[in-house]
């Protein structure tokens, strides 16, 4: 009997941390938002340039990530990550002050987090999956998704009843005691394994496969940073990502003030996040499927244009018809997978983790901007109409950034 291929193995014990990480980490923030306003008596524009900071830090840290990982791989970056977003909830239970806070978020949690749960697993699942890449990606991007439905309801349910300092002890002991057994089970690469990527196309041996887990495919079918950053669609790519995050990040971090604001109670909305990260788990395997059957920046287009359809039903609908927009606004937040895919394909292995970084660096800068302008409209206004205008605007962009978006030529170089 064919033994199963170990990537597969591999991406559920990635898998595992992603979930830790979305139901204590990812999908907490928009849980954490409101309490902790109300615990350091912060505006809505205060609170929100703590997780927009954290997103620009991200954005910062990027290449740097990327380099190390396509350095010394990304096994030791999620064993670091996973360290440090653990001791660093333990130390914000003790915050009780802005400046104090926005350091230990800012400065300890978010490093950890973009470093293990960002960047690596991305790069594992480029490195193990030539076919089925697109679907890879998706598992790993809906495990977070589903660490989102199942643990985040049980993170509200602690911070309704203990507090959200209680929350951040248990989102700290998770972290260490629950994540870092498992990376045991992660390879930075199949050559570390003896092994070849997943469908990889085959090549004349030149021996075993070498002890060290180098990268083993032909040099010339990798895009350095340099020539990566010389293509159009290094930038398109770039624009629609900008755009996506720029929309999605206001609409996320403000998700249960925005459901708030329309009549909703704190503790529903926290139960319609959860929902939303249990809707995000099928889109992000159908989306994953659709990736690696169709062209990949049609996907892309696409579901930004349903997902500025889902920002006009908020806006728009009825009491009922508003919530239209929680299924779609899944999709938005499914697209991780295809976008990584289309890096992959564009720009190969070798560098994959170092062009993403990149990639990130200016995409995440959206996720900065969208948050803050949602809380300043708010707090001037007592209104979040026209930043899910912007928002919705900002969508239509992505897609038509998409839209556009072609594979490389190789005369750039």
């Amino acid at each position: 009997m064919k033994s199963v291929f170990y990537g597969w193995k591999m991406l559920a014990a990635v898998g595992w941390l992603r979930a830790l990480a979305g139901g204590f980490h990812t999908y907490a923030l928009a849980i954490l938002f409101l309490p902790v306003s109300r615990d350091l008596n912060l505006s809505r524009t205060a609170a929100s340039l703590i997780f927009s900071l954290s997103r620009a830090e991200g954005a910062l840290e990027g290449p740097f990530a990327g380099y190390f990982i396509d350095r010394f791989g990304a096994r030791i970056l999620m064993i670091v990550g996973s360290v440090i977003i653990g001791a660093g909830y333990l130390l914000l239970s003790q915050v009780y002050d802005f400046a104090t806070f926005l350091l230990i978020y800012i400065g300890v949690i978010s490093i950890g987090f973009g470093a293990g749960f960002t960047h690596a697993p991305g790069a594992l699942a480029n490195h193990w999956f030539f076919r089925h890449r697109a679907l890879s990606l998706a598992i790993v991007s809906a495990t977070m998704s589903l660490g989102g439905a199942l643990f985040a309801p049980l993170f509200a349910a602690i911070v309704n009843q203990s507090g959200w300092r209680v929350a951040a002890i248990v989102s700290g002991a998770v972290f260490l005691a629950a994540g870092l057994p498992v990376i045991r089970f992660i390879y930075n690469t199949p050559e570390s394994k003896g092994l070849s990527p997943l469908g990889a196309p085959k090549t004349p041996a030149r021996g075993s496969a070498p002890a060290t887990g180098a990268i083993t495919d032909a040099p010339d079918s990798d895009f350095s940073v340099r020539q990566a950053m010389r293509t159009r669609s290094f930038w398109l790519l770039v624009a629609g990502g900008f755009f996506r995050m720029v929309g999605y990040s206001a609409v996320n971090v403000h998700f249960i003030p925005i459901l708030n604001w329309r009549g909703v109670s704190e503790q529903t909305a926290a139960y319609y996040l959860g929902m939303m990260a249990a809707f995000s788990v099928p889109t992000n395997i159908v989306l994953g499927l659709a990736g690696d059957r169709w062209f990949r920046p049609r996907v892309l287009s696409l579901s930004m244009v349903l997902g500025t359809v889902g920002l006009l039903f908020l806006l728009f609908g009825g009491d009922r018809t508003q919530f239209l927009f929680i299924p779609i606004l899944a999709v938005v937040d499914s697209l991780f997978a295809v976008l990584w895919a289309t890096l992959g394909d564009f720009y190969g292995r070798r560098h994959f983790a170092s062009i993403r970084g990149f990639v990130a660096m200016f995409t995440t800068s959206g996720s900065m901007l969208g948050p803050v302008f949602a809380g300043i409209v708010y707090d001037r206004s007592g209104d979040y109409t026209l930043a899910i205008q912007v928002a919705a605007v900002a969508f239509a962009l992505s897609a038509l950034s998409f839209w556009l978006l072609r594979r490389p030529g190789r005369g750039v170089r």
